[in-house]
């Protein structure tokens, strides 16, 4: 996984939810809309000083999960030495307590993520699993796909920025919802399609701040509201 390939998920993501071909840069991709979003940060491999990515920053000390398991075991084992303190067993502890980053499992064409389990395509995300294709986002899982700045949701696809919901797609800006599709800006809903700016709705379409339209003028709206996403 690369930036152009991440680069071609987002401009893919985008031009199916906005119907606009993406304008936007991958860098301001992720400060636009990943930018409260948990994601990878940068850290070094104590082993040979290189770059690697990690989800927490906590600890002191890295390296990266390939680099770990280039070593034997016995790499790892140190020479028997006397302890006779705490701060014997702690100091001898701090030698070897390297935390691992970059951590995949039956996963493929994954970068700069950690915490993912059998996914593939997955670019600077974390605790990714059963999912593809996804770009600057936290928590994704079970049959997610093409997903960029999401977190914490399932059985999704072709979403930006969805928080806390559940089998949604080709939406924006969706939280705490099921069943949302071609919608922007949908908190607490469900069996949502065509909607915009609605909250706590229900079994609706070409709705606008909990407002029926018609057809023609829900989508003279919805054109102004893409661009202003797009261009702001």
């Amino acid at each position: 996984m690369n930036e152009q390939q991440a680069k071609e998920i987002v401009d893919r993501v985008i031009g199916q939810v906005f119907g606009f071909q993406n304008p936007l840069t991958l860098e301001q991709v992720q400060q636009k809309f990943a930018f409260d979003i948990r994601l990878p940060q940068q850290v070094y491999d104590y082993t040979n000083n290189q770059v690697t990515w990690t989800a927490s920053t906590n600890p002191t000390k890295f390296i990266s999960f390939q680099n770990m398991q280039t070593f034997e075991q016995d790499h790892f084992m140190q020479q028997p030495q006397q302890l006779n303190s705490i701060e014997d067993v702690i100091a001898a502890w701090g030698k070897v307590n390297a935390f691992a980053t970059e951590r995949t499992m039956d996963s493929v064409n994954v970068a700069q993520s950690d915490c993912v389990y059998s996914s593939e395509n997955v670019w600077r995300s974390v605790d990714v699993r059963r999912s593809k294709n996804v770009v600057f986002s936290d928590n994704v899982q079970d049959g997610c796909e093409f997903m960029v700045a999401c977190q914490r949701s399932e059985a999704s696809s072709f979403c930006l920025r969805l928080e806390d919901s559940i089998s949604c797609s080709n939406s924006f800006g969706v939280n705490w919802s099921n069943n949302v599709t071609n919608s922007f800006m949908i908190q607490d809903a469900k069996e949502l399609s065509d909607c915009m700016f609605c909250a706590h709705l229900s079994n609706r379409r070409f709705c606008i701040a909990n407002m029926q339209f018609s057809e023609e003028e829900y989508k003279r709206i919805k054109d102004l509201v893409v661009r202003w996403i797009l261009t702001n």
